[in-house]
């Protein structure tokens, strides 16, 4: 019987060209799009789930709440917490630490070739570790042995992607990297293994691994005297024993702040409570914008995860609207096998026979589109999926029973529909197609383009939003701006010459050293409190060093008081410049501002105070998902900074490298040059809100073509069924204009019902989504009145290319039969 069902099933496969062509396409894509999307959601919800002990690896958190009650997520805290945890709880196995080197972005890294010039390169991700950390942690050791990988101090754990870089098929083992920077403070390090690299999967996104003795960090930790509430870097990683409960361990966490950090906490003013954060769901925690790497935020799955399914279903109701519409082709069939004998499961079984052969047909087919367009699907998503991602089983079972899904759902209602037609009726020709029928078909094409709409009204908003947040003025000078970074203490000693030798050229008009700029990470800050107040009053201040030179090189502008200059070198002495939101958190006019102290707490019976010389308006350090925070400059007048920003004049300003690197290469000639352009390093901030929009905006294109493959379908049908009332229309004198608005007009009808719907809908969707960002756009009415013009446009385009056909067909031709 099934073999019968399958045969007659491809008969009407092939009887119906043009109707099997559209549904096949229709679900092919509709299911390419879902399968796309679903190896993305599938491997962001993987994160770290392979490490082996993943259901007992916990991050512990703090959440500090100040005196007024605002609270402040730190995924950090202070260096001694590790020991004194693993003292304090038997339920822990092991505990790690971790920490980024957030006073440089990048290391050297330096390999001695004999017979050749050293090798040198930037990196960017390298992790201090303790040398606990591959007992908490699970990597595939290519070279070497995880268990003593990291004992000697100067040992260096390296992924096999940078492995390959440095040293390329050879073996790494015991070869020796030299290591640049505060990093590793150029000593040279021993290669103790090779790991497979685990960035696409973990969210300790790192290529190299030193260990917590080294570098700055390593002189740091050496010093005496360490609390538990100042110095918040460190990452803290717990294993708990198995069969741990993780509240009930959770709970006993106060009693560690209370023996531990009371002291402490109460003098800096705020309290603390620390939190378990399961490590498999970090990269999902999007509370917190970073840990070790940038996390994802769970409602943006959840945002793909609805496109997937609406583009398949959009698919689905292809399929319905198709079937259903050409019951009546099909009635004679039903009444016929129903005359001999066939009951209502058989027919049911039939036509979801046919429902599925459509559907894995259009399996294979996005299969094989799937394997063609992930290098393309990569570049929007900014991953990297692979042929064999798709080819595991549990992948291919899913894509399977995600076909025999798409199948049923799509042939369930035409099935049912068909199945229940009066034999009697059909054959004396009494069948129509029902009121219930059209009305459903009528709601289903409403459906679809009430996604489609959505889809363009959310493109146009993100696509808006982006355009503002590269173009909002920022409160200074973005453009034309060259970074170049300093990785060691030769470079820095480089500093004034390189800066004297670069505004010695015309194009060159402004050159200033700072330890941060507007748009990467600053860790630095301090907690400042007006006189009067107590320590329990203060308020966090963002701080920077600079030269004083840098303000006005940035194009800051002055509100009050004055800059930095060099005219006044004692400013050194504890003299800050403030931007307006530092005035706006204590309340202080900017009348006022110029010579308002500010108390700190320095460790000793008196405060420490620090003086306003001058205030600049406020600017954006952060990106405009972010409020402007209060934040201060101090003056550095060593020449130690860690970048030098150059202002280039005009709009060539990669003309003017080749001169830069040349003065780089004759006082810097043991390190290669590096540099980055302000503007787009600002910009990277925005770099998950580009991918939503690239992904948007591809699966908007296809969700139309999904739609107007339907409505296309449905018109040719709607043509074909009132051939003859054309033909008779025409010989009365009817116009070819009239005959394609007649045609046409019920299906502009759906489209605008369409928009009636989507237009509250989006409003409220997308007003949700602004609401991630400090200073976002204002939905205007225009938006949605271009997504609904667009949709009647393209409505018109698909339906009259068949009105037109049945239009101009001559009228003979659709009479005769008659």
């Amino acid at each position: 019987m099934i073999r019968n069902y399958l045969k007659i099933a491809w008969r009407n496969v092939l009887k119906n060209k043009m109707f099997s062509v559209i549904n096949v396409f229709g679900l092919s894509v509709g299911m390419t799009c879902c399968m796309l999307l679903l190896l993305y959601i599938l491997s962001e919800v993987s994160f770290d789930k392979h490490q082996e002990h993943v259901n007992e690896l916990y991050l512990v958190r703090s959440e500090n709440v100040q005196p007024n009650g605002e609270k402040m997520d730190n995924p950090r805290a202070p260096a001694p917490y590790a020991h004194a945890l693993k003292a304090e709880y038997p339920e822990i196995v092991q505990v790690t630490r971790a920490w980024q080197n957030f006073l440089e972005d990048k290391a050297l890294l330096t390999v001695e070739r004999p017979g050749n010039a050293p090798l040198s390169f930037y990196e960017t991700k390298g992790t201090h570790v303790d040398s606990t950390f591959f007992d908490v942690f699970t990597y595939q050791f290519l070279e070497g042995h995880p268990t003593a990988a990291l004992n000697d101090p100067h040992s260096i754990v390296l992924s096999d992607v940078l492995a390959k870089k440095l040293f390329g098929d050879q073996p790494a083992l015991n070869r020796t990297i030299r290591v640049g920077g505060k990093t590793g403070h150029n000593q040279n390090f021993k290669v103790t293994g090779v790991v497979r690299d685990e960035s696409a999967r973990s969210h300790i996104d790192a290529r190299y691994f030193v260990t917590f003795q080294v570098g700055w960090i390593g002189d740091y930790l050496r010093q005496p005297e360490h609390d538990f509430t100042s110095n918040n870097m460190f990452y803290h990683y717990l294993r708990l024993r198995p069969g741990t409960d993780p509240a009930s361990f959770e709970a006993k966490l106060p009693a560690f702040i209370e023996k531990y950090a009371r002291k402490d906490l109460k003098i800096a003013g705020y309290d603390k409570k620390l939190v378990l954060l399961p490590v498999r769901d970090i990269h999902l925690f999007s509370q917190i914008d970073r840990i070790l790497s940038a996390t994802t935020s769970a409602t943006y799955l959840y945002v793909l995860a609805s496109i997937a399914v609406f583009t398949l279903l959009i698919a689905c109701i292809n399929f319905m609207n198709l079937a259903t519409a050409r019951s009546a082709k099909r009635a004679a069939e039903v009444g016929m096998r129903k005359v001999m004998g066939a009951n209502k499961s058989s027919l049911i079984g039939q036509f979801l026979g046919e429902s599925l052969v459509l559907t894995f047909l259009g399996l294979l087919i996005a299969v094989a589109a799937v394997a063609l367009l992930l290098p393309f699907f990569n570049q929007l998503a900014d991953k990297t999926l692979t042929v064999d991602d798709l080819l595991q089983a549990h992948i291919l079972g899913g894509f399977v029973l995600l076909a025999l899904l798409t199948g049923l759902l799509a042939g369930s209602y035409p099935a049912f529909y068909l199945s229940v037609f009066n034999p009697l009726d059909v054959i004396k020709g009494r069948f129509v197609n029902s009121v219930s029928a059209t009305a459903l078909r009528r709601g289903l094409v409403v459906f679809q383009f009430v996604i489609s709409i959505g889809l363009v009204v959310a493109t146009i908003v993100i696509q808006g939003q982006i355009r503002f947040m590269k173009e909002q003025p920022l409160g200074f000078n973005k453009e034309q701006q060259i970074v170049i970074p300093f990785r060691s203490a030769e470079s820095r000693k480089a500093y004034t010459a390189l800066k004297n030798e670069l505004l010695q050229d015309s194009r060159i008009t402004a050159a200033s050293g700072t330890a941060y700029y507007p748009g990467i990470l600053n860790p630095s800050d301090m907690s400042v409190y007006l006189p009067g107040q107590t320590v329990n009053e203060d308020n966090v201040v963002k701080t920077n060093w600079v030269a004083p030179d840098f303000m006005s090189a940035m194009g800051f502008q002055l509100a009050a008081g004055r800059m930095f200059s060099n005219e006044f070198p004692g400013d050194t002495n504890y003299k800050m410049v403030v931007n307006e939101a530092t005035l706006r958190k204590f309340g202080v006019p900017l009348e006022k501002a110029v010579g308002q102290r500010l108390l700190f707490n320095n460790g000793g019976d008196t405060p420490g105070s620090v003086e306003v010389v001058g205030v600049v308006k406020d600017f954006h350090f952060q990106d405009l998902h972010k409020a402007i925070e209060p934040y201060a400059f101090f003056l550095n007048l060593k020449p130690e900074h860690n970048y030098l920003i150059a202002h280039i004049e005009g709009k060539n300003a990669a003309a003017t490298l080749p001169f830069i690197e040349g003065k780089w290469k004759s006082l810097v000639p043991d390190e290669p040059f590096a540099y980055t352009f302000l503007d787009e390093d600002f910009e990277k901030n925005y770099a998950a809100d580009a991918r939503t929009s690239r992904l948007v905006n591809a699966f908007t294109i296809i969700s139309i073509l999904i739609s107007c493959l339907g409505l296309f379908g449905l018109a040719a049908f709607a043509a074909q069924q009132r051939i003859k009332e054309i033909g008779v229309r025409k010989v009365l004198g009817a116009s070819v204009t009239s005959i394609v608005g007649l045609l046409s007009g019920d299906f502009v009808k759906l489209v605008v019902i369409s928009i009636v719907i989507a237009t509250p809908l989006t409003w409220y969707l997308m007003n949700r989504w602004l609401d991630d960002f400090a200073y976002k756009i204002t939905l205007q009415w225009w938006m949605f009145a271009g997504a609904g013009a667009l949709a009647v446009v393209i409505a018109l385009l698909t339906v009259s290319t068949q009105a037109v056909k049945a239009a101009v067909t001559n009228p003979v031709k659709s009479l005769k039969s008659e």
